[in-house]
């Protein structure tokens, strides 16, 4: 009974507005007063605890890189050289859009990153192009869920914390189900063409793919240093996290000498805002699954689920639904933060993969993202395109469809996430 207060409690607070992070602590301190044990002290030191790991770092730099990136006209580059590759097509721009997703997910690994910086480019250009502003909307933000799932990755490296999971094989794991989400994207986008009459927006020209490419060469770069560099072992993700921040410097202020020093300080604060934002909440996350382990939730939650089914295909679904809930309500990180903890163990007593079942997680959540009440993706959208929300919302159902399919896909099918980290790392 005090673990359902305890989650009566955060979910109180939220409904009311209070910011995750500060729900998670404050929920968690009143049980532990209420109880009488542990000492209160240990809010603090859970806290400590939750934050205190290397592979984190990798967050503010990823951030980082990001943000210097979209400084730096780097996202710029990336959508001309896309325009060039299949703009040609009927719908053309919306195709461009996931494909400039697809490239900048090599990047920056946020798909708040994603729609923020890539997504002002895009809705602009399709605007100018007479495509309905519902339809831009919905293609940015549906396409902006592949930044977490190809690598790098934020959830990714925050569920290899939680979950110790080796975040490589994590990465390699993400490749193709996110280029699934493309192709089925794109899918989308070529019936929507054909239904609504969108023309090709450019035609293919060689010359011109040539000449936007060797624009966007040095920026293309960024995936293959970050991803080569984790796949072959030169360095690891937090070490190319690092890189990443050292090439977009180099690009933003030698190369295409885009990025001042007045612009680096501002993208800085934003960083360290952001940065802190996050460990807030995985700070405050962890003392609340601290709380959930402690009490034997798992073990409970395990058991229950376990007695509906002993099937793992039932149980995958159960998942599915239960993140695909919470996504709705609960920011990414401190979901995966409290879920891991509760829903992993299950995951692992019916033989499915940790690396699997991480992929699963951040999908749903990522799907999430596009939802109510929360739908981060949709507010930031919302004000970038200058539409209600509830109108994002409306444009955006129609693309959860074929993101629903490539869940099933991948929750059902192990091989297609698991065959690449089997193929590189066992």
């Amino acid at each position: 009974m005090d673990i359902v207060l305890l989650f009566v409690m955060l979910f109180g607070m939220i409904a009311f507005g209070v910011p995750v992070a500060i729900a998670l602590t404050g929920s968690s301190a009143i049980f532990i007063l209420a109880n009488g044990t542990p000492p209160p002290v240990v809010v603090a030191h859970r806290m400590i605890n939750g934050v205190d790991s290397f592979p984190l770092l990798a967050v503010p730099f990823f951030i980082l890189a990001g943000n210097l990136m979209n400084t730096s006209g780097i996202t710029a580059r990336i959508f001309s050289f896309a325009l060039a590759l299949v703009g040609w097509m009927r719908g053309g721009l919306g195709h461009v859009n996931i494909g400039a997703s697809v490239i900048f997910a090599g990047m920056s690994g946020a798909a708040v990153a994603d729609a923020g910086g890539l997504g002002a480019i895009e809705i602009k250009a399709m605007r100018d192009a007479n495509y309905p502003p519902g339809f831009a909307v919905g293609v940015t933000a549906a396409s902006s869920t592949i930044g977490p799932i190809i690598p790098p990755s934020l959830p990714m490296v925050i569920y290899g914390v939680v979950a110790g999971a080796s975040i490589g094989q994590l990465f390699a794991a993400g490749f193709v189900p996110g280029l699934m989400m493309a192709a089925a994207l794109m899918l989308m986008v070529a019936w929507y063409a054909r239904r609504e009459g969108y023309p090709a927006d450019q035609p293919f020209h060689l010359p011109t793919l040539w000449t936007a490419f060797r624009r966007a060469f040095l920026s293309l770069l960024t995936p293959a240093i970050i991803v080569g560099g984790i796949l072959s072992g030169a360095f690891t993700p937090t070490e190319a996290a690092v890189a990443a921040c050292a090439w977009a410097l180099v690009l933003g202020l030698l190369v295409y000498r885009t990025l001042t020093w007045k612009r680096f300080v501002r993208v800085s604060f934003d960083t360290i805002e952001t940065t802190a934002v996050v460990l807030f909440v995985v700070g405050a996350a962890s003392i609340f699954a601290w709380l959930l382990t402690s009490n034997r939730v798992p073990e409970h939650f395990a058991a229950t689920l376990l007695s509906i089914s002993d099937r793992p295909w039932v149980i995958l679904l159960l998942m599915n639904l239960i993140l695909l809930i919470v996504g709705c309500f609960m920011e990414t990180i401190a979901a995966i933060t409290i879920l891991v903890p509760v829903l992993l163990p299950v995951a692992v007593t019916l033989g499915i993969d940790p690396v699997h079942f991480g992929v699963i997680m951040v999908l749903n959540l990522m799907i999430g993202l596009l939802t109510p009440p929360v739908g981060m993706v949709l507010y930031v959208l919302a004000r970038v395109a200058k539409m209600p929300f509830e109108e994002c919302v409306v444009a955006t159902a129609p693309f959860l469809i074929p993101l629903g399919v490539v869940l099933l896909l991948i929750t059902f099918i192990p091989g297609l996430t698991l065959w690449l980290p089997t193929l590189i790392y066992r």
